[in-house]
């Protein structure tokens, strides 16, 4: 075995050990641990981070300590299946965002299942869009971006803002997008041995407190099944070892076939979510993301 993919088998087996540690306890113990991984892994001078209420929704602004791009924002849906995840965990990825690019990142804590189930996400990022709009901001010096249950979320926004005939944010950056719900790709089942993160069982519980009696084809719930025309230029980033692969190629492929300016990479040997985690391969995935985000605002 190469060192390399030895040192990537090492990571994966750390990560099933900490997921697995926080998966088998109560919702709240989760939420709080991934909290205190956000906030431990994510500590960087280089960024300035300021909380914000948005009518009863908590956010925070993440800001590089430098001169940095004004004009564009990042609006970011933080992963964790709908039911986990926050602000805070999702620092591991925000703040690598912002100094990789230089911009503005916002970040929300929309409503999570089981406590709110679907649409309460829905309806808190469209609350959140609404307000950068009135911030001042354009629809077209938003990107919007989002990993696993974000991604999901990133998708239905910009699917619900199409539907009531308004301007699309400039671009969508998806990392390991849940983007179906009714487990249709293959990968669920041909990666289901190596995926250190997710497993069949997770997701079923995730589905239960998010979508329990919602039919799972809604596009506002499994985006995959929406309608991709006239969506803004879209870039997907997956590792090729989770059961959600099939999740992101069969969206590449639906977009591509709606005609949309859509770029995906597929990440040999590594995870779901990848980026989170503080080694080479998440930096150069970060810096992919900056370059995509360039290339659209030139």
């Amino acid at each position: 075995m190469a060192k390399s993919e030895k040192r990537n088998q090492n990571l994966m087996n750390l990560i099933k050990r900490m997921h697995g540690a926080v998966e088998s306890v109560d919702l709240e113990k989760y939420r709080q641990s991934q909290d205190h991984f956000g906030a431990l892994l994510s500590n960087s001078k280089e960024v300035e981070i300021k909380e914000i209420d948005i009518e009863g929704i908590h956010g925070e602004w993440i800001s590089v300590n430098r001169a940095h791009m004004k004009k564009y924002v990042i609006l970011y849906c933080h992963g964790g299946g709908y039911s986990t995840g926050s602000s805070i965990y999702a620092r591991t990825l925000t703040t690598k965002l912002a100094t990789s690019t230089s911009m503005d990142v916002l970040c929300f804590d929309y409503r999570l299942a089981p406590e709110h189930p679907y649409p309460a996400a829905t309806e808190d990022a469209m609350k959140v869009w609404n307000y950068l709009m009135l911030l001042g901001y354009g629809a077209r010096d938003v990107i919007l971006a989002g990993d696993s249950a974000g991604g999901n979320l990133a998708l239905s926004l910009t699917l619900q803002l199409k539907a009531q005939h308004r301007l699309l944010p400039r671009g969508l950056i998806l990392m390991s997008p849940w983007a179906d719900l009714t487990f249709s790709g293959k990968s669920h089942e041909s990666r289901a041995g190596i995926d250190p993160v997710l497993s069949a069982e997770y997701l079923q519980e995730m589905i239960e407190h998010y979508a329990q009696g919602e039919d799972l084809k809604h596009p506002l719930i499994s985006p995959l099944f929406g309608n991709f025309e006239g969506f803004p230029p879209t870039y997907i980033q997956v590792g090729d070892n989770e059961i959600l692969l099939n999740d992101a190629t069969m969206l590449h492929k639906k977009m591509v076939k709606a005609n949309v300016s859509v770029k995906m990479d597929v990440f040999k040997g590594m995870w779901h979510v990848f980026q989170m985690s503080p080694f080479k391969t998440a930096y150069e995935a970060m810096d992919k993301n900056a370059e995509f985000i360039y290339d659209i605002c030139r």
